[in-house]
């Protein structure tokens, strides 16, 4: 069965709440393929590898976390960009991307999909009051051992963590996907005893240790490999469309 992709897009924004948040890079249809859907490919980064797997299997539709166009890039079509693009229009694909919407939803979000593979409990927002905040608090259901946490982690992502280990058994965890270890300072003012996310800078290390708080670096492409899988399942089950999640590992 096929689906007009205009009608996929509008499906995906709608339920993403897409238009809602601001962000540094458009969200939704970045590059335009055929216009009937039957086969969807998700993916972390629209990557070259990740292009090259998805025109091997016949995919109409790309999906992923990471697309094109930040605010920051350097808009010139030449080289890398230019390559992926070409594989895109060669291959009559579309590349549909979704960063902090995809972050924040209630239910297929990077951070929902993550608290639930590592059997966090999510209380709410670690900032409320902040809408492009997409940090959770929460808590696990009995206290453990931050290095017992760490195997959790590594036995669930396949990727063994950066550990840095507190003064106390963990219990309350705030945590968010990806390069969010800018948040650690409000984590620590919310009074967690681990904050979690995918990668780490140099003062990480001092803020966690200064202030007696666990932190694990687990991966930013690790830890937002669910959302855009969940993102796409949801899809192919609305439209009856066939969804296959890609891998391409990636070791930050």
């Amino acid at each position: 069965m096929a689906v007009a992709l205009s009608a996929l897009v509008e499906e995906a924004d709608r339920y993403l709440n897409a238009a809602r948040i601001q962000d540094y890079c458009p969200n939704g249809l970045q590059v335009e393929g055929r216009p009937q859907v039957q086969r969807i490919v998700s993916g972390v980064t629209a990557s070259q590898a990740l292009l090259d797997a998805a025109a091997e299997v016949e995919a109409d539709v790309v999906l992923v976390h990471h697309g094109y166009f930040w605010k920051s890039e350097d808009p010139c079509v030449v080289g890398m960009k230019r390559r992926r693009l070409k594989t895109l229009l060669v291959h009559d694909m579309s590349l549909l991307a979704y960063h902090l919407p995809l972050d924040v939803h209630a239910e297929v979000g990077n951070n929902v999909q993550l608290a639930r593979q590592l059997d966090l409990i999510v209380e709410g927002p670690l900032e409320p009051e902040n809408p492009r905040n997409v940090a959770l608090v929460g808590s696990l259901a009995e206290p453990m051992a931050a290095r017992d946490f760490a195997r959790r982690v590594q036995n669930v992502l396949l990727r063994e963590p950066l550990l840095i280990e507190g003064d106390t058994p963990i219990q309350r965890v705030a945590w968010c996907t990806g390069g969010a270890q800018g948040y650690i300072d409000q984590a620590i003012a919310a009074g967690v005893d681990l904050y979690l996310t995918g990668e780490a800078s140099e003062q990480t290390f001092h803020s966690a240790r200064e202030n007696g708080v666990s932190f694990i670096a687990a991966g930013h492409h690790a830890t937002e490999r669910y959302g855009v899988q969940a993102l796409g399942d949801y899809l192919a089950r609305r439209f009856a469309l066939e969804h296959l999640f890609i891998d391409c590992p990636n070791p930050i």
